[in-house]
């Protein structure tokens, strides 16, 4: 209880738990009610340009009720940011077209909306029309892919993008807009297919290889990945390109003499400090994980998923992370193994918590926030609240829990004692879902942050709590569960 004690004493102390990985942002309230939360937000003309994790995005001025400025939004770019979420901005995605393609997407996107019947007239138009006709209809759902990628509804943007490849099949700017939205689906085989595509229309164009290191790089393929972000450097110097470059040349020559086994799922890579008997333990481990966890929440990542195993001095070179983080994650699972010949208990947990993030990760096409990533990992690898549940009760009814809001965001920053206590009140509060109400509850709300709604508001619709009335009934599901 010494551990719950310190941390208890470090959130009464402070009144609130400082997230030092937060920063200062704005939020543009949307005409409907939608909040958007942004690192920041520039009025220009007739658009409301905002800049998030995906890179700058605009939305119509006439959508926007009003911007809220100075709130709090988690940085990017912490060394735990899922391979979905490395700072490359989304692509130069204007078609060709002048100021014809710019008319077309005012009146398919207006007044906070699709016109799908202005769509609808394009196609009919298109389909007894030339080429004008069909370019026209290709402008109209590129534009309702842009406003539905704005949302953070990927499913749609990605249906109405790979729409308007019908009707405009050689446009290289479309084919990046299919391919983009792909990669931050996690999807990268499916983004190299369309890469590939533009690359034969516009070989010199530098977002294609761009993108390429990123599929290549969310691949595990690190030679691929360095190969592509060079080329594109060289076609045009890119700021945030070269800081992902500088990231994978650290992992290739780490990983230069690493030898590598493979399975059904995994790609998996170890120092040749490492015994091979370790490494097929490992990947035996993984696969039985994989099943267990395929298995509860309904969903089966579509690409094999990297594993790296270091050495202890390894692992600190190359993550960064700070030393209470014992794996990660980030896009690839990496485990320093410390001399082990076997799996034990010990890294067998390790492995379920860290695949279960590559789980989340995809299914919510990187969407999903801190604390129901930690707290579902926890649970999968058979953690409990246990002793912790009786300070976590208490530092709730003194009115000094951390809301789940603030939570959303990276923990990298926080300190041990922090981390701790994030950690455990994540675990908690999915603890108290699952018990209630079975694990289908939490595929539904992964499936619903997957489609871009908000995770409290999808949280809301399932469990049909916001996040302190979830508080309040996880608070007392431990006085209940766990006594006073």
């Amino acid at each position: 209880m010494d551990r719950w004690n310190r941390i208890r004493a470090v959130v009464l102390c402070a009144g609130l738990l400082s997230l030092s990985s937060v920063a200062t942002a704005d939020t543009i309230v949307l005409k409907n009610g939608r909040r958007i939360t942004a690192m920041s937000v520039v009025e220009e003309g007739d658009k409301v340009k905002y800049l998030t994790s995906a890179g700058e995005l605009s939305l119509p001025k006439s959508i926007v009720d009003h911007i809220e400025r100075g709130g709090a939004v988690a940085m990017a770019g912490s060394p735990g940011a899922d391979a979905a979420n490395l700072a490359i901005a989304p692509p130069e995605t204007q078609p060709s077209g002048g100021g014809a393609s710019g008319e077309i997407e005012r009146a398919a996107v207006h007044d906070g909306s699709i016109d799908r019947e202005y769509i609808a007239r394009l196609e009919s138009e298109a389909r007894s029309g030339g080429e004008p006709a069909n370019f026209r209809a290709a402008i109209g759902h590129h534009a309702a892919s842009l406003f539905e990628f704005s949302k953070g509804d990927l499913d749609h943007a990605l249906s109405d993008e790979r729409t308007a490849l019908i009707y405009a099949p050689s446009e290289p700017a479309l084919l990046m807009g299919v391919a983009y939205i792909y990669l931050r689906r996690s999807e990268y085989k499916q983004a190299l297919d369309y890469l590939e595509r533009a690359k034969r229309f516009a070989p010199d164009n530098p977002d294609i290889p761009k993108l390429a290191g990123w599929a290549y790089y969310g691949l595990s393929k690190m030679d691929q990945a360095v190969a592509e972000w060079k080329r594109a450097l060289a076609l045009k110097p890119d700021r945030e390109l070269q800081a992902a470059l500088e990231k994978a040349q650290r992992d290739k020559s780490e990983e230069e003499n690493y030898k590598e086994n493979e399975s059904s799922h995994f790609t998996l890579k170890y120092s040749g400090a490492a015994e091979p008997a370790l490494a097929r333990d490992v990947l035996r481990n993984l696969e039985m994980h994989f099943s267990n966890i395929e298995s509860a929440l309904n969903y089966s990542p579509p690409d094999s998923i990297g594993v790296i195993l270091y050495t202890q001095d390894a692992f600190a070179d190359i993550t960064r992370a700070p030393g209470w983080v014992g794996a990660l994650n980030d896009g690839r699972i990496r485990v320093p193994v410390r001399g082990l010949a076997s799996v034990d208990q010990e890294l067998s947990r390790v492995l379920k918590h860290e695949l279960t993030h590559s789980f989340v990760g995809q299914k919510t096409h990187g969407h999903a926030p801190t604390w129901v990533q930690e707290g579902l990992a926890q649970w999968m690898e058979g953690q409990r609240s246990g002793e912790s549940a009786a300070a976590l009760a208490q530092i709730y009814t003194e009115g000094h829990a951390i809301s789940l809001g603030r939570l959303e965001g990276t923990w990298m920053r926080l300190s041990g004692d922090g981390a701790a206590y994030a950690y455990a009140w994540a675990l908690a509060n999915i603890e108290y879902i699952v018990e209630t109400d079975g694990m289908g509850d939490i595929e539904r709300i992964l499936d619903r942050i997957g489609s871009g709604m908000a995770t409290e508001a999808a949280v809301k619709e399932v469990v049909h709590s916001d996040y302190n009335d979830l508080m309040q009934s996880t608070a007392e599901y431990l006085r209940k569960t766990y006594g006073h």
